[in-house]
């Protein structure tokens, strides 16, 4: 059923528009792998990006600087400690350095990447988990505890995992969810973590208590097939893509509290490509993508009906295979960017970075497009959530020459499993006469070298990452990126 929408409706995200980023500011050469598996074969943040590879003998995947465009060198080295094809890739939310992989081998690693670049192919992972009997399809980071990763594989088991321990290799999850009947095609958390929505190829959609593994909710309707689902912030519904009965592609809107039958079902085409849906709760827009198809969909998601309001559509004669999206932190606000996917595009070995913007006049910070939004310290330590305790994300402002990732994380409060509000930052006065938690001083002795050259560095930040560390991509206009770190200009090489 196609929705009903008023024929004008007043919205700042109107016009919003995709950029694809010049050749030059693209990946090229890059062997992006072959495999037919269902999923987003990329991963991003403001340092790296993360891409599977083909590679003979095992699985593999290359971590490229997110500045390190241009051609991709044919021996470039590679992450490549699985025994089986890498299926899923994920950086940590909380630390640029870690990502996590699983593969076809049955098992799940961790992995260190070194600050530099990488001089030579890792082989040994920095921990590695043993419990899924089959094949692991799909892993997720918690989003506000640390050190907490959530696995599924094709045993149809969620695994959850606790990584703070000394042991290098896990070979118990702290929890087994074992009540799905087929393998499970998607996996989303609540803004606090508190639930988890899984899509099943049993056509189901199920609301589940990770920490109890209880069952709260499910849905199966006759009329939408589902393939991906995703939360919706704190807007108490859910998203689901997939196919109608006549074998259209379709999204679907749920309400959390009853998923008896959705709010709205809205068809897209008659294409066979799986698709992608990319929420950002800062800005209420969801993008929708389509596995072998070059556009990208955009709709505004309101709490009223219609629920899904169609904005514009991106389009590019590339089809995408997988597609890697960039944290908030990491874009550019100067040219009112909101969101930015990077584009696997096989048949060209390229991966294209490709901007959503909204067009304003004014030079300015837009403080109505750029909300506080999720930063880089956890709300919780692993411990805590596993107690029960639940806590929104920390919430950094995206100012330019904010120094908000230079101060410790704020001091937890006592907190009852309802308090599900998001933790802001306080004054850096009253974090110096509290006590720290275990977390503030792990979170402390990482981050204190950046302290003590906060005051330093604050000129060469934007959003508070270094800009000479990971740019946006440039236009052709945009003159070459210059630092004005310690005081002179340095004009970075190009890469080729």
């Amino acid at each position: 059923m196609m929705s009903w929408c008023p024929q004008y409706r007043s919205s700042k995200f109107r016009h919003v528009y995709g950029k694809a980023a010049s050749k030059e500011n693209c990946y090229d050469c890059v062997p992006i792998t072959q495999s037919v598996h269902d999923n987003h074969f990329c991963a991003v943040n403001p340092h790296f990006i993360a891409v599977v590879t083909e590679c003979a003998g095992g699985g593999a995947f290359l971590v490229i600087p997110v500045n390190q465009t241009g051609k991709l060198d044919p021996h470039y080295p590679r992450v490549c400690g699985h025994k089986g094809n890498v299926l899923d890739i994920k950086w940590n939310p909380f630390n640029d350095f870690i990502i996590a992989s699983c593969s076809e081998d049955a098992t799940v690693k961790v992995w260190n990447i070194p600050q530099h670049l990488l001089k030579q192919s890792i082989t040994h992972a920095q921990k590695e988990l043993l419990g899924h009997a089959r094949r692991v399809g799909l892993i997720e980071w918690h989003p506000t505890a640390s050190d907490i990763l959530f696995s599924t594989g094709y045993d149809y088991k969620v695994m959850i995992w606790n990584l703070d321990t000394k042991e290098s290799v896990i070979e118990t999850p702290v929890k087994t969810i074992s009540f799905h009947t087929d393998v499970i095609l998607s996996m989303s958390f609540n803004t606090d973590g508190s639930l988890l929505a899984t899509a099943c190829r049993d056509r189901k959609i199920r609301i589940i208590d990770p920490r109890a593994g209880t069952l709260l909710q499910e849905a199966s309707s006759k009329s939408h097939r589902v393939n991906k689902v995703l939360f919706l912030g704190n807007m108490k519904k859910l998203v689901s893509t997939g196919t109608s009965r006549w074998n259209n592609r379709q999204i679907a809107i749920w309400d959390q509290g009853d998923l008896s039958v959705p709010l709205v079902e809205e068809d897209i085409d008659g294409s066979s490509g799986l698709l992608f849906p990319f929420y950002d709760a800062d800005t209420h827009m969801l993008y929708v993508l389509g596995k072998g198809d070059g556009n990208i969909r955009y709709y505004e998601i309101s709490l009223e009906k219609p629920y899904l309001n169609y904005l514009m559509e991106y389009r590019s004669p590339l089809p995408q295979k997988g597609i890697g999206t960039m944290p908030k932190r990491g874009l550019d606000v100067s040219s009112c960017e909101i969101f930015r996917f990077y584009k696997l595009i096989p048949m060209k070995s390229l991966i294209e970075p490709v901007s959503m913007i909204v067009p304003r006049r004014s030079e300015s910070y837009q403080e109505d497009i750029y909300p506080m939004t999720a930063g880089v310290q956890p709300a919780l330590a692993a411990a805590e959530w596993l107690n029960g305790v639940n806590k929104g994300p920390v919430l950094m402002s995206l100012r330019p020459g904010s120094v908000i990732l230079n101060s410790l994380p704020p001091f937890p409060e006592e907190s009852s499993p309802e308090a599900t509000e998001p933790v802001l930052y306080r004054s850096r006065m009253a974090e110096t006469t509290e006590k720290p938690s275990r977390i503030q001083e792990k979170w402390g002795n990482r981050r204190a070298e950046e302290r003590g050259q906060g005051d330093k560095r604050t000129m060469g930040r934007s959003n508070g990452v270094d800009a000479f560390e990971s740019p946006p991509p440039k236009t052709e206009n945009e003159p070459p990126c210059k630092s004005t770190e310690g005081g002179g200009i340095v004009e970075r090489p190009k890469l080729t």
